[in-house]
């Protein structure tokens, strides 16, 4: 950790978070029931949006809940809104959602802020700030390996004003959601060019022809509201006007993208893993047995034990990350994000997992919402980089650095 780092966040995101906890508290947790009783009302691949949506994020904003994330809309560093994305994950279906605050909308909303041209913005960042749409990015494919986004194959060929798009993808997080207007689309216009210039994105309405939803691919057997979608991609014809940034410039886009996006799924994994060891405590508390409560039993103590100083351990691993972020930028923080991205899941896996055991047959049921949050967090060890590639970025930055016992 560098020296002299202050962690302490602002007067008004100290505000803020008492704000969100009081919110969370008041409405959002209290909601959970409505929200996924009109879910297995509609069906498991239903993707209608449930009332208590809108009706939260009304609420957020009534609260000035709103835009948090981006530092221009609220005023926050990163630092600052580390500890807000948490709160939000304590309930990862609704609350990032209630404070538009969910991927894949923010990352989209950050590349149509830092890249968009007026006319993108004005077309589709206003609206998406405004909670009016809702949107999908569209990288990952089934054919190739894209922890390796340099393999990417969908082919965006240039036809006069327009280009035209061929491919297949998949994990197309939000497209089923019918609120979704746009996707971020990248694929290859030049594969002649350098490894990392081949790459453009695209900014694709979601009504145009040739753009087909295969399939919600569910998430271990779950089917979320917003889907993850197997797509195909067939002579879609978009205008030139509609490449982000510029030709060429996919890759790095794809890499700002990725940077802030990463701490905050890692801070809402702290979020869920707190609620997981609050589930944990409450149950080691009303269960019995064996003659005396499971909180007295020392297996239990011990699970509870090690749940919180690993909690405490990733969440100073983000703030540093985000804190660097704020100080130095994305790229003097990317083996910190990398860091984070590998340590939080792991053990919001574990703390979740210590969590169904204490629940007992309870913990692998639907009537706790442990086996939901083990599942999208088990997901997470391979979205936005599997722990493969980051640990391969860790060991190069350790092997390439200079370290103080090295001094003569």
């Amino acid at each position: 950790m560098r020296p002299g780092l202050d962690l302490t966040p602002s007067p008004r995101a100290a505000e803020l978070r008492e704000a969100l906890v009081a919110f969370m508290h008041e409405h959002v947790l209290p909601a959970e029931g409505a929200y996924h009783a009109y879910r297995a009302e509609q069906g498991p691949e239903d993707h209608s949006v449930p009332p208590v949506v809108e009706e939260l994020k009304a609420e957020a904003r009534r609260r000035g809940l709103w835009n948090l994330f981006l530092p221009t809309e609220s005023g926050l560093s990163q630092l600052d809104y580390a500890g807000l994305a948490e709160i939000s994950g304590w309930s990862v279906e609704l609350a990032p959602e209630a404070i538009n605050g969910a991927a894949p909308d923010t990352g989209n909303m950050e590349l149509l802020h830092l890249f968009g041209t007026p006319e993108q913005q004005q077309t589709w960042l206003e609206p998406l700030l405004d909670g009016r749409i809702r949107s999908a990015f569209a990288m990952t494919e089934p054919a190739v390996a894209s922890s390796d986004a340099t393999n990417i194959e969908t082919r965006i060929e240039r036809d006069g004003d327009h280009y035209v798009l061929n491919g297949r993808k998949w994990w197309t997080s939000g497209i089923a959601d019918p609120r979704c207007h746009v996707l971020i689309v990248m694929g290859k216009t030049d594969p002649s060019a350098a490894k990392h210039r081949q790459q453009s994105m695209v900014l694709v309405p979601r009504d145009t022809p040739g753009v087909t939803l295969v399939r919600d691919v569910p998430v271990f057997g779950r089917h979320d509201q917003h889907g993850h979608c197997e797509v195909t991609l067939e002579d879609v014809r978009v205008s030139v006007a509609n490449v982000l940034g510029e030709e060429g410039a996919g890759f790095a886009l794809a890499q700002a993208r990725l940077g802030p996006g990463r701490i905050h799924h890692c801070m809402r994994a702290i979020g869920a893993a707190e609620r997981a060891l609050h589930l944990l405590v409450r149950r080691s508390q009303s269960r019995v047995a064996f003659g005396k409560p499971l909180a007295e039993q020392g297996m239990l103590q011990r699970d509870i034990a090690e749940s919180r100083i690993a909690i405490d351990q990733a969440r100073l691993l983000c703030q540093h990350a985000a804190k660097v972020i704020d100080e130095e930028g994305n790229k003097a923080a990317a083996t910190l994000v990398s860091m984070a991205k590998v340590a939080v899941p792991r053990m919001t896996l574990q703390v979740i997992d210590r969590a169904i055991q204490a629940h007992g047959a309870a913990g692998v049921s639907d009537d706790v919402p442990l086996a939901a949050m083990y599942g999208w967090h088990r997901a997470m060890r391979i979205f936005d980089g599997p722990d493969e590639v980051h640990l391969r970025g860790i060991a190069r930055a350790e092997l390439g650095a200079t370290s103080e016992l090295d001094r003569p």
